[in-house]
């Protein structure tokens, strides 16, 4: 049976909000405590190391992260294990043993904003068929002042004079291979390219203030627990005009009195008498499109399943239904009638042995191997 992989988030030791810096940080230290050079071989931190660069290989793709977010390690399709890195990776672990990058950074500019994320509780029946809601959600927005420049009123950014507006300056290093030319974010304007010396008085040269916004969100059919819906463009402005980022919406649905969700299977416990178990009988039982007719046949017994094609949940990303499952319950009464007392009796066999029931394929074959 395959190991369960940890949260790639746990692996890292980040939450769930956090930057692509937090992650690089975070990834760095941890490969250089357990990189395999440093640890003499030890077989755990071997396979340590190849975790923290799995979980960094995913988190560190934007797509990928999106769709780890939304449908877990299932939805990235990632089947390493192994520990194999990208190629940002590989320059990631270059620039962590030797202080610079392999490859040039991008060009400094302004900076996209945050994710964010928040929570939301729908009903059961909502998730099936999808809903529109609104929200007023606060998050950091351009601000009105500055109109997110980040400088005062009158005043302008200046080109930073350490990397003439690069965002970015070069360093020579000695390394184990040599004299290297490494390329690093401004230190003086930090990769933006550009310095505020009059900052706006409202925002302290951020560009940015929190606000309020409302929003309207097509949650779509067939939405479970803990799955993510993303909202382009509704997450948090970016610093000084840069593109803003996106909002997910991390669901919460409110069970059914009657209805169970597994998957794309919904269940429904039925309870029967000990009449209509026996005779059979027509009954009505809930589905999420409401009340459906069906059969109960003779000599059913406890715990006999029928089910319902096409009354069951919707997969979110094709809209393919699942099946509803009627398990039956034959209810023993509790509290007889002297009458009924004497039909009971009349059918009860007359040597007070059971009547022998019905055995399936399986039951015979766990026989056969002693199950």
């Amino acid at each position: 049976m395959p190991q369960t992989k940890r949260d790639y988030y746990e692996v890292l030791g980040v939450d769930r909000q956090a930057s692509q810096e937090d992650l690089k940080r975070a990834y760095r230290k941890l490969a250089m405590q357990y990189h395999p050079d440093r640890n003499g071989g030890d077989a755990q931190a071997e396979q340590r190391f190849k975790e923290v660069g799995e979980a960094y290989q995913v988190l560190s793709d934007p797509q990928r992260r999106q769709r780890y977010d939304t449908y877990g390690q299932a939805g990235d399709g990632f089947a390493g294990g192994s520990g194999a890195f990208n190629f940002q990776s590989a320059f990631d672990l270059f620039d962590m043993f030797f202080g610079g990058s392999a490859q040039p950074r991008q060009r400094g500019g302004p900076r996209r904003g945050s994710d964010l994320r928040m929570q939301v509780t729908i009903d059961f029946q909502e998730a099936i068929t999808g809903v529109n809601r609104t929200f007023e959600v606060t998050k950091p927005a351009a601000c009105p002042d500055c109109g997110g420049r980040g400088a005062a009123a009158g005043t302008s950014a200046s080109v930073c004079q350490e990397c003439q507006g690069r965002g970015q300056v070069q360093r020579v290093r000695q390394s184990l291979l040599g004299q290297m030319v490494t390329v690093e974010p401004c230190p003086r304007c930090h990769g933006e390219g550009q310095v505020i010396e009059s900052p706006c008085p409202n925002c302290h040269g951020q560009g940015l203030v929190d606000a309020k916004k409302s929003i309207e969100v097509q949650i779509p059919a067939g939405v479970d627990n803990e799955m993510q819906v993303r909202v382009p463009g509704e997450g948090a402005a970016g610093p000084r005009g840069g593109p803003p980022g996106d909002l997910f919406l991390v669901i919460g649905v409110r069970p059914h009195e009657q209805l169970v969700r597994r998957g794309m299977t919904i269940v429904y416990e039925c309870p029967i008498s000990v009449a209509q178990a026996a005779l059979g009988d027509t009954i009505e039982v809930p589905t999420v499109d409401g009340p459906a007719t069906m059969t109960v046949k003779p000599g059913t017994q406890y715990g006999e399943q029928v089910r319902l094609p096409g009354k069951g949940a919707p997969d979110p990303r094709t809209g393919r239904r699942g099946d509803q499952v009627v398990r039956l319950r034959v209810v023993i009464p509790t509290k007889l009638t002297e009458r009924q007392r004497h039909l009971l009796r009349e059918l009860a066999p007359p040597d007070g042995k059971p009547h022998p029931v019905r055995r399936g394929f399986f039951e015979h074959i766990k026989d056969a191997i002693g199950i």
